[in-house]
């Protein structure tokens, strides 16, 4: 029998990415919507094919209430992340949340002990580790191809046309640039320099929120360096377009990624060796898999809740608030 979920926000990312990838997965199905608007849950769960006789909640609770229901996915706000899926927990149900999962240290750590507590499982959703070409690099990587690893460099932007957007401001978001994509690029450098060179030391750096005003970034710089010395930098903004560029650098080689921070697991690699090779899949297929399977398996998820309040802890850090 499949595992039953319900999905949390049905917005663009949840209709984009999140819900084909979950109707293509063997081992579960969409129960049911929750949204603000609850004719536009019944719309989603109309489209998606939800399954639960009925679908469509503007209530939490009610929703978390159905004894059918296995596990939530969280699409909101990042500010809406800690309430719901402490109360998901509370109710039993595994949680899969969007990246950041909260956007405070105290947020991040009620999340995983609630969820540790109820004996229900909880993941953060950076679909690039299931990036086809990502994956592969990352297994040479680790068996040393690139030698010891010796820097980082990170550029995702995408420019915006205005301050239109609800990360930009404070009622439901933290960070504008770096939630966005800064998030994904943090875990990238923790993914593949975390297990040889330490865990990360020292942040510095430099924000810019000048052209709009936002209280968020708009660019933020980062400089990261790690217990054994390497280090890391990471350039985001919605000020500009620009190439998004992931590049490696080893003591025996290196590897360069190009346009393959995104949605859609494409782009090109090259190392010191030529071309890698891969073929795009869809990596929130992937995300989503692993979850599924982490449940199924009674373990934790490849990205738990734990790896997530580092990521938070460290765009806080970011930010000067850490």
């Amino acid at each position: 029998m499949p595992l039953k979920f319900a999905i949390i926000g049905p917005g663009k990312i949840a209709r984009n990415s999140l819900l084909p990838a979950l109707k293509a997965q063997s081992g579960a199905c969409l129960w049911s919507v929750l949204s603000r608007d609850r004719e536009r849950a019944a719309e989603v769960a109309r489209e998606f094919g939800a399954r639960a006789p009925q679908p469509a909640f503007d209530d939490l609770n009610a929703l978390l209430a159905d004894p059918e229901l296995d596990a939530v996915i969280l699409a909101s706000p990042d500010r809406l992340h800690a309430p719901q899926v402490i109360a998901a927990a509370r109710a039993g149900k595994h949680c899969f949340t969007e990246k950041p999962m909260a956007t405070e240290n105290s947020e991040a750590t009620a999340m995983v002990e609630a969820c540790a507590e109820a004996g229900v499982r909880l993941g953060v959703a950076y679909h690039l580790r299931w990036h086809a070409g990502h994956r592969k690099l990352h297994n040479l990587v680790a068996d040393g191809e690139i030698g010891d690893l010796r820097h980082m460099r990170l550029m995702w932007s995408r420019q915006h046309p205005n301050a239109d957007n609800w990360r930009a401001t404070p009622e439901v978001g933290r960070w504008w640039s770096l939630a966005g994509v800064g998030t994904h690029c943090l875990d990238q450098v923790r993914w593949f320099m975390a297990p040889g060179c330490g865990e990360i030391v020292k942040v510095v750096s430099v924000i810019n929120h000048a052209v709009w005003g936002s209280p968020h970034d708009e660019t933020a710089v980062l400089a990261l360096q790690f217990e054994n010395g390497s280090t890391a930098e990471i350039c985001t903004s919605v000020l500009f377009d620009a190439p998004r560029r992931m590049e490696i650098y080893g003591s025996e080689g290196f590897a360069l990624c190009e346009n393959t921070l995104g949605a859609d697991g494409s782009g090109s690699i090259t190392t010191h060796h030529g071309n890698l090779e891969f073929e795009a899949v869809d990596p929130y297929r992937g995300e989503l898999a692993d979850f599924v399977a982490a449940i199924r398996d009674q373990r934790d998820p490849e990205v738990p809740g734990s790896e997530g309040a580092r990521n938070v802890a460290l765009l806080l850090e970011a930010i000067g608030e850490g």
